[in-house]
């Protein structure tokens, strides 16, 4: 791949009402945390520029709103994504149990492919004190589940930026591997073309 193209990736970021899902996405982007944010509707997008594997990527990171009400709708967004974050409150068990499920709804709306859909577990909120979601309970799930997982603190700045990232590559070596099967195929007659499919 050309190092000087640019990739656009679009990454989704979901999980529970009230994990911390805007403050990891505004901590990633801006650097920035504030205590109070209104819950997200729908959705709102973030864009972010970086340079990884010397491919530049632009980003394109969808914060989805955790209300129940809105989970049909928000699901519509996932149409087209590269790769999704599942985010979780260390100090919230429903938040966490709650994972299949927003697993589920992502999976439910991806298009399979050659390449396994990439997603990373976050674990927000490891400042605070009331901790309830053990940390081996949650490498068990997210190892069951082949997932990586990073515990994080939107408001400290804590592995956010290395957990953005690790699904970036992820979702740019998908990304690649998509590109090559493709350019292969092209490559191939009508005859082989047919042949691959069948065999």
């Amino acid at each position: 791949m050309n190092p000087r193209k640019k990739v656009d990736l679009k990454l989704i970021i979901v999980g529970a009402l009230g994990v911390g899902k805007t403050s990891l996405l505004h901590q990633y982007v801006h650097k920035t945390f504030f205590e109070d944010y209104q819950t997200t509707l729908g959705a709102s997008i973030l864009s972010k520029i970086i340079i990884l594997n010397d491919t530049t990527l632009k980003l394109q990171i969808w914060d989805t709103g955790g209300q129940e009400r809105f989970r049909s709708m928000v699901s519509t967004f996932y149409k087209g994504s590269d790769g999704c974050i599942l985010a979780f409150d260390v100090t919230d068990l429903e938040s966490f149990e709650a994972l299949n499920t927003w697993r589920g709804d992502v999976l439910a709306k991806i298009i399979p492919t050659e390449q396994s859909y990439p997603m990373v577990a976050l674990g927000n909120k490891i400042d605070l004190e009331d901790r309830q979601v053990p940390q081996e309970v949650a490498q068990d799930w997210c190892k069951e589940k082949n997932i990586p997982y990073f515990e994080v603190s939107a408001k400290n700045d804590i592995n956010v930026v290395q957990a953005f990232e690790m699904l970036a590559s992820r979702a740019l070596s998908r990304y690649r591997n998509t590109e090559n099967y493709l350019t292969d195929s092209i490559k191939l007659s009508p005859e082989d073309q047919t042949r691959r499919r069948c065999c």
